[in-house]
Order: C-alpha cells, then sequence, then structure tokens
C-alpha cells in the first residue's frame, strides 16, 4: 500500500521525463546513495569493502559500457576484456611517463585511448553484424591481449610483464585504504552511471535502439549509421576503458596482461545476460550476482566441508552460471532487471490482482 503514486501530479515536462518520477523512487535511491557514500565506509569491513563491493563496481561498470554496445546498440562484442586492458595499461603509461598527471586525468585519458581503439575495431561493423562481428571483436581481444604480452614498452620493460600502480592520489588526498579506493570507485561509477541513464533516455539513445531493432529502417529515417555505430563502440570501450584502470589500480595493485583474457570477456558477457540486456540497472543486478555466486558457494563448502569438496563446488559454479544462462535466454531474456520492474508493477497494485 505504500507503493502507490496516486496523488502524485506532474504539472511540467521536465517533472514528467524525469528519470525517477515517483517519490518513493527517489526516496529509495536517495537512502541508497547515503548507504553507500556514508554508512559503509565508516562501517564497513576491509575485506567487505576491498573483496566484495570495490569489484562490484567495476565489473559493474565494465557491464554497464558492454550493455550500451550490445543491448542499446545491438553490436555484438567478445571484446570488452580487451578495451578494458587498453585503458589500464594507456592509464598506467600516462602516469609513468608524464610525472605529475592526476589520477582523474591519466583514468580519464585511458578511457579515451580504449574508446580510440574499440572505434579502430568497431570499423567492421559498418559492413557486418551478427555473429561475424562478434568475430571480428574476438580477434581485437586476441590480438590487444598479443601486443601488450609482446612489446615490453607498456609495460616499461618489465620481466614479468607486470605493472603496478604508483602512489594514488585525488585533490591531494592519498588514496591508500580500502575506504578511500571504494569511495572513489563509488564515485566514478555512480557519475558514469548516471551519464548512461541520461544517454540512453537522449536522442543518441534512441538512435542506438532503431539500430538495434532495424538497421534498415533506421538508415531509411535518417539516422547515420557509421556516426551513430561508431559512436556506441567508443562509448562502450571509453566505460570498459576506465574499467580497466580502476580494476588494474584500485583493486589490484599489479597486473598482466592475462589478467584481461577472453575469460573476462565472457564474464563481463554473462553479467548482462543475466542481469538484462539493455537496462542500465540490469548491468548492477548481474554485477552484483557475479561476484556474490562464488563467495555464496565458498561459504556453502566451509559450511559442509566434510560432504563437499572444493573441486566439486567449482564445477557447481559453472554449471550454475551455464544453466542460468540458459534460463534466462529462454524464459526471461531480459533478465533480472526485467523480474524486478515485474515485482514493482505488482506492488503498485497490491492487494488487488494486476
Amino acid at each position: 500500500m505504500f507503493y502507490r503514486e496516486s496523488g502524485q501530479f506532474k504539472s511540467s515536462y521536465a517533472a514528467d521525463s524525469a528519470i525517477l518520477t515517483i517519490a518513493q523512487d527517489r526516496l529509495f535511491i536517495a537512502a541508497l546513495l547515503a548507504l553507500a557514500f556514508v554508512v559503509l565506509p565508516g562501517l564497513g569491513s576491509d575485506y567487505l569493502l576491498s573483496g566484495i563491493l570495490i569489484p562490484f563496481l567495476i565489473l559493474s561498470l565494465a557491464a554497464l559500457g558492454l550493455n550500451i554496445l550490445t543491448g542499446y546498440a545491438g553490436q555484438l562484442s567478445l571484446g570488452s576484456a580487451a578495451f578494458m586492458a587498453v585503458g589500464a595499461f594507456a592509464t598506467y603509461n600516462f602516469m609513468l611517463r608524464m610525472p605529475g598527471m592526476p589520477l582523474l586525468l591519466a583514468i580519464f585519458l585511458g578511457g579515451l585511448m580504449a574508446a580510440l581503439v574499440g572505434v579502430a575495431f568497431g570499423l567492421p561493423s559498418l559492413r557486418i553484424k551478427g555473429f561475424y562481428l562478434a568475430v571480428a571483436t574476438l580477434a581485437a581481444q586476441f590480438f590487444i591481449e598479443w601486443v601488450f604480452t609482446k612489446f615490453g614498452w607498456f609495460t616499461n620493460y618489465s620481466s614479468s610483464g607486470v605493472i603496478s600502480a604508483p602512489p594514488m592520489q585525488v585533490f591531494g588526498i592519498a588514496i591508500d585504504t580500502p575506504a578511500s579506493k571504494y569511495l572513489l570507485t563509488l564515485s566514478i561509477v555512480a557519475l558514469m552511471a548516471l551519464a548512461a541513464k541520461n544517454m540512453a533516455r537522449a536522442s543518441i539513445g534512441r538512435a542506438w535502439m532503431a539500430i538495434r531493432d532495424m538497421d534498415v529502417a533506421a538508415e531509411v529515417i535518417g539516422i547515420p549509421m557509421l556516426r551513430t555505430k561508431l559512436l556506441a563502440f567508443a562509448i562502450s570501450s571509453f566505460y570498459c576503458g576506465v574499467a580497466g584502470a580502476l580494476y588494474a589500480f584500485v583493486l589490484l595493485g599489479t597486473v598482466d596482461a592475462q589478467a584481461f583474457d577472453l575469460h573476462r570477456s565472457f564474464q563481463v558477457l554473462f553479467m548482462i545476460i543475466v542481469g538484462g540486456v539493455g537496462s542500465i540497472l540490469g548491468s548492477f543486478l548481474g554485477a552484483a550476482f557475479i561476484v556474490l555466486l562464488p563467495i555464496c558457494l565458498n561459504l556453502l563448502g566451509q559450511a559442509f566441508h566434510d560432504t563437499i569438496s572444493t573441486q566439486f563446488l567449482a564445477n557447481l559454479e559453472m554449471m550454475l552460471f551455464g544453466g542460468l544462462i540458459i534460463f534466462f535466454l529462454i524464459v526471461e531474456p531480459h533478465g533480472l532487471a526485467r523480474l524486478w520492474q515485474i515485482a514493482k508493477e505488482k506492488l503498485r497494485v497490491w492487494p488487488f490482482p494486476h
């Protein structure tokens, strides 16, 4: 009975087109942001911040980038981890070869380099689509990983091929504790998620969805294929590049090219399938599922360590991933985000039948 929009009148176009049109939704988001920005940094343990929340936020950002390209623009990609690697290694080289460069500027430039590489590998999308485009982006995955492994300049000629993050500061504040790293990651992800939501609602988002639904009809009504598709690749790769920089600098501290292998690309793809293709919320729900499932299985193994082996749990995790992907593709292609939307719709009219 508390989730009602009756009596909430909108007197302007801006109010009617707001992201959150119901007061209850605005209160929920305000409480969620207060919890994330105020409560968790002060009360959360180091394991909660570094082991769960930071990986969740970074993977959410990568899934958000892939969702822009695949969910909204309809361009299938299997190379999201490669663009994460470009962002990580570019950020490292900007900070290494330009001493004194601010961390946020280096991350932004790393994202721009990933966007440029994404545009280069997005050019085939003008001629091919579907499975063939997926193969082209898969080639980008192997090629970029090979470049960072083969050419030592990108790793400053490290014998192990590993790059290490230098001491990080933002506006003179040292980023050296789990709480500060979490707040930095949360701030970046929140701003970029808001930007993605606004892009999806703007003219560029409508152009992406028109191309996704029927590219021939979109071209007939005047949507420029070249600019719109390449912009989707650029923005998607920028998001993945920033996620890769955060993954290398904030989460791990040291990373090599093998951390951004094909498995990582499939992991990001699974997130948007489970969470919801073409949904901002789905990117976060899918990332939460991917991060929390292994932890839950690990707790299950500790509770039943006498009867369940570690090898069985590892195989069970892979079977659950595969089974859930098949389930969502058949039963609910729009993933967890659609289930959440259905629950909200039923709650609006409860206890009356829908």
